[in-house]
């Protein structure tokens, strides 16, 4: 179990036009970190991508250990963490996401880095890679979203009726947040960590986009992606969570079977959907190792 950091970084904005049209663009802000390796040369480069409803900044800790060796790239999805309030017009569908990762690696100037993604963080980095034409040098993929079926019930109610959620009375939006992201967890995941992770969804803006990008994703946008796991041109590990209620394990060994070699699956047991924070020591040592398989 693991608590979050007294302190967190400022962000860097950063400016990236995606295309929303046959003759438009749309500019998203969005929020990043990069931390330079400290042990030293740098044995490449790392970018992390976060899944819903979180953002870059459960993926600290880890970064920071991860600094010692790499140089580590993180980011705020737009309408997540401190790219929310910069972009509460932008489209938030994992098509755009995909696309401002693929555009975000080019300013980056990455040529070919490792990848490490969560959540719909998995199918922003596949989908880059298979239809935006971004190289990594390796992809570690954990409790993603990508095969179907994916989304609950209260994704479907979202979808039906995202005004009224939107206009909830903010204790009980701030009630129902906080309750969502506790149920992501097992008995390893912190009070204080879900409060830190319910805290960007409780101001007026946070309410608006928390309930927005909820409603945006659909798994259509992923169909694509997981017809075409055969095609992932990089190594891949799959982590995951035993006792994940949102994504079951049983997609991690189907998402094996769908990728060239059949890439081998680190299992967590009694751990829900946060790998990251319910087993942080565990979850950094994987991470640390296959990294270093990769130099």
């Amino acid at each position: 179990m693991s608590t979050p950091p007294t302190e967190f970084p400022a962000p860097e904005c950063v400016a990236v036009p995606i295309p929303c049209g046959p003759d438009a663009s749309s500019t998203a802000r969005i929020g990043t970190y990069v931390l330079d390796a400290t042990g030293g040369d740098s044995l490449g480069d790392v970018v992390i991508c976060h899944g819903t409803p979180w953002s870059s900044r459960m993926w600290l800790p880890l970064a920071r250990r991860l600094s010692s060796r790499w140089r580590v790239h993180q980011w705020d999805m737009p309408g997540y963490g401190t790219s929310i309030e910069a972009n509460a017009a932008s489209p938030v569908d994992l098509v755009a996401q995909r696309t401002r990762f693929a555009r975000l690696l080019r300013h980056w100037d990455l040529a070919a880095p490792h990848v490490i993604a969560h959540d719909i963080g998995g199918a922003t980095a596949l989908g880059a890679h298979l239809f935006e034409g971004s190289r990594f040098g390796s992809l570690h993929l954990s409790d993603i979203v990508t095969l179907s079926p994916w989304g609950s019930p209260f994704f479907r109610l979202v979808a039906e009726s995202q005004g009224v959620f939107a206009a909830l009375p903010p204790a009980l939006h701030r009630a129902l947040v906080t309750e969502y992201i506790a149920g992501a967890g097992g008995p390893g995941l912190s009070r204080e960590w879900i409060t830190e992770l319910a805290r960007p969804w409780t101001t007026p803006a946070g309410q608006s986009a928390f309930y927005r990008q909820i409603a945006a994703l659909r798994p259509e946008h992923t169909a694509p992606i997981a017809a075409r796991l055969a095609k992932v041109r990089c190594p891949v590990r799959i982590a995951w969570g035993e006792s994940d209620l949102w994504i079951p394990v049983a997609h991690a060994e189907a998402l094996a079977a769908a990728l060239p070699g059949g890439p081998e699956v680190t299992r967590f047991p009694t751990v829900g959907h946060l790998a990251v924070l319910e087993a942080p020591e565990a979850f950094a040592a994987e991470v640390v190792t296959w990294l270093s398989t990769q130099v």
